[in-house]
């Protein structure tokens, strides 16, 4: 009887083995065509022109950093480097004053008409707006400044930021606000106070997706931006000629620009997927 139930528990034992394998190689399958060309970038930007474009690929070979130096040396990079680091901080930070109040004052008071008119902007595609917007600041003379930057990547980040704070705000309850109010506390007062401390996993949600689409955007900076305020993603013009491309400089410069993204969505991944998953499910 012992020896029958031992080789039962060793089947068992098999099957989860058998399944947990099965499962680490479902997640690598779907991983690798997400993980391959992120490694190819970063492989290319310490590799040589002739390196790179070399078939068969060459996958062991002694890195360089001439493709880095040439970046910040020859084509000004940090200048571009701070130019997307104003934009992207002054356009979150002013989506994030005026959206946690609208998404506070929609998911509070069921301002479901001003709720579907941010969703509409949201859903629009941003090039529907570059004309226009560019007739606008081209007649006010604002093209290629870093306000016309900064608004219009707020056009993008203010409703994400709504309506990702809507659905958090949603699953805050009541009785927090009523509390406050009894005590003393006004709307404001229980909204700075009271609401926004305990806010943190959405606010580091909107923030992180707000910064990740400024950092990153290239249709506005493309149309709205010149050689003053030209950002990163279009930088990387620089590289590119009639003759050739210098794929080195290329991948070295793509490096420079996920770094950024990538630690700051490791740094606050746990708060995103938080952020995000507040409010799904309600009742």
């Amino acid at each position: 009887m012992k020896k029958r139930w031992d080789q039962v528990g060793w089947n068992e034992v098999k099957r989860i083995k058998w399944k947990e394998i099965g499962w680490y190689l479902l997640v690598i399958m779907i991983t690798i065509p997400f993980i391959f060309p992120l490694i190819w970038i970063i492989a290319a930007a310490f590799k040589t022109q002739a390196q790179i474009v070399a078939s068969p690929p060459i996958w062991i070979f002694k890195p360089t950093l001439n493709n880095f130096k040439s970046v910040f040396m020859e084509q000004d990079f940090a200048r571009f480097l701070w130019n997307s680091s104003v934009v992207a901080v002054a356009s979150t930070v002013l989506s994030l004053l005026l959206g946690l109040p609208a998404a506070y004052s929609i998911s509070r008071y069921k301002q479901q008409t001003l709720g579907v008119f941010i969703l509409v902007a949201r859903l629009m595609p941003g090039i529907s707006f570059l004309m226009p917007w560019y007739i606008l600041f081209s007649k006010i003379r604002m093209v290629d400044t870093f306000s016309a930057l900064i608004a219009s990547h707020m056009l993008v980040a203010l409703p994400l930021i709504v309506w990702i704070m809507i659905n958090y705000f949603d699953g805050l309850p009541r009785e927090l606000e009523e509390s406050a109010r009894v005590d003393g506390c006004s709307i404001q007062t229980a909204f700075l106070r009271i609401l926004l401390p305990i806010s943190g996993p959405g606010i580091i949600t909107a923030t992180t997706l707000s910064f990740l689409f400024s950092w990153n955007n290239f249709m506005f900076s493309l149309v709205l931006s010149t050689h003053r305020t030209k950002t990163l993603p279009i930088a990387i013009y620089n590289f590119v000629s009639y003759a050739e491309v210098s794929w080195g400089n290329v991948m070295a410069a793509a490096v420079v620009i996920i770094t950024p993204a990538i630690i700051l969505t490791m740094i606050f991944q746990r708060y995103v997927i938080k952020g995000l998953t507040v409010g799904a499910v309600k009742g």
